[in-house]
């Protein structure tokens, strides 16, 4: 079924700019939330462009005519959103012949998020409900989103806009079913997202462990976009404010449950609660079939995932699913 939405039109960069009077009407398609559509097209092309400038090596050309290539093989309507976007960027890296175009956006990203910790911390340690402030903290770095045209193109914006996403309400808020089963026994799988977002998830992740909980980190198996690797993590000390450290041990975008190891399916499938930030876990884990709740924590940065959740484009979200 296919039905016309109204979505704010945004001013300046990204959609964290103020919203204006004015709306757009949009066709969505109802029950295929998160296959592809067509708004992913041209999103997806304006970010193998863009990343594909980074190394300055001269073969943006080959990168987008890999990419577009791909998409044109594979595009269906039945793809899942993130399975797609994972073999469109394997082409565009391979043209490209780097294999961390983004490297030194994420090591910027991590510092400039860096400078805003003591304030942070303070916001948490001020807060008479801690979870419920660490987790706002901790969307406002999902934010980092390099290349979409979505969020910011580069870590310096990010002074522009904290204040604004700290203050801002979330669209969908399940903070008190999270906390609830925060409470209990058990183990919280805790799916990472951007780097310089990560920075801000470490203060969640002590509030969780001062319940008592044990808390599993996962990261992105092989450099794709501007996530956490390993190396990443361990370069900003990640890796010592988990529990445990894993990784999806694949070039993929999100968590592609059909490619993971063992280990790391029997782990999420007896965690208490996954906690998984940003719109590539949520949309990768729109298909599987979990037992165990997940908090998805993120921003609605594009429309298709705006409309799955029924909220405006550019709201915070805390589902619990």
């Amino acid at each position: 079924m296919i039905r016309a939405m109204l979505f704010p039109v945004y001013k300046g960069k990204g959609s964290y700019r103020a919203c204006t009077n004015e709306m757009v009407i949009i066709p969505v398609h109802i029950g295929q939330y998160m296959k592809v559509q067509p708004v992913c097209v041209p999103c997806l092309m304006k970010r193998v462009v863009f990343q594909s400038k980074l190394p300055n090596n001269g073969r943006e050309f080959e990168a987008l005519e890999a990419a577009l290539k791909t998409y044109g093989e594979n595009i269906s309507k039945s793809m899942n959103s993130a399975r797609i976007a994972t073999i469109v960027h394997r082409s565009a890296y391979d043209a490209l012949g780097v294999t961390d175009p983004y490297l030194e956006l994420k090591i910027r990203a991590d510092e400039v998020m860096s400078q805003y910790m003591g304030v942070s911390e303070k916001y948490v340690a001020d807060s008479e409900d801690k979870i419920r402030a660490a987790i706002r903290i901790s969307i406002v770095g999902n934010i980092m989103d390099f290349g979409s045209g979505i969020a910011i193109d580069d870590p310096n914006e990010f002074a522009e806009v904290f204040e604004t996403l700290l203050a801002q309400e979330p669209g969908l808020d399940d903070t008190e079913a999270i906390k609830e089963i925060l409470s209990r026994d058990g183990t919280v799988v805790y799916l990472f997202d951007n780097c310089g977002e990560s920075q801000l998830d470490k203060i969640l992740i002590r509030e969780i462990r001062k319940l008592g909980r044990r808390v599993i980190g996962v990261v992105r198996g092989e450099a794709i976009l501007n996530d956490v690797t390993y190396e990443d993590a361990v370069r900003v000390g990640l890796d010592r404010e988990l529990d445990e450290l894993l990784t999806t041990g694949v070039f993929a975008i999100g968590v592609d449950m059909d490619r993971i190891s063992d280990e790391l399916r029997e782990k999420m499938e007896n965690a208490s609660i996954i906690i998984a930030k940003g719109m590539a876990n949520y949309e990768s884990l729109s298909e599987a079939s979990l037992k165990v709740p997940v908090a998805y924590l993120m921003r609605a940065k594009c429309i298709p995932v705006a409309e799955s959740l029924g909220v405006g484009f550019g709201a915070n979200i805390v589902k619990l699913g």
